[in-house]
């Protein structure tokens, strides 16, 4: 139940010219920069109709498409062509992963964890 009587859909007396308003959607595109051992970065973010050309260009294009609205939104908030914040690199890491393994391909960042593992285990240089 809602504290304004005209909100709550339970409410016999609500105003039938009452339409209930569907959040603004939220879209992100983020680069991956794996190949070049970069960080993933935001190219594209936009909210209302322009989010729903980034869906549109990513679907015409056969990008997957992960939904996760927090992250979205802390995203859209990140200047365009700037490195994703480091708060998301989790976030970010797993989005990858699932993209990757819808397309098939083999995740780069275990070639990456790879290499990091065999620079520890070679002995110490003097």
């Amino acid at each position: 139940m809602t504290d304004d009587p005209k909100n709550d859909p339970q409410n016999p007396f609500k105003p039938l010219n009452i339409k209930d308003k569907k959040p603004r959607q939220t879209a992100v595109a983020v680069k991956d920069r794996s190949k070049e051992r970069k960080v993933p970065q935001v190219v594209a973010a936009g909210r209302g109709k322009i989010a729903e050309k980034i869906m549109q260009l990513a679907f015409e294009n056969g990008i997957k498409v992960k939904e996760d609205g927090p992250l979205a939104e802390m995203l859209a908030a990140v200047e365009l062509d700037s490195p994703i914040p480091s708060e998301a690199f989790m976030a970010i890491a797993e989005i990858l992963y699932y993209v990757y393994r819808a397309n098939g391909e083999p995740n780069p960042f275990d070639a990456v964890l790879r290499d990091a593992m065999d620079d520890n285990k070679k002995p110490p240089t003097t």
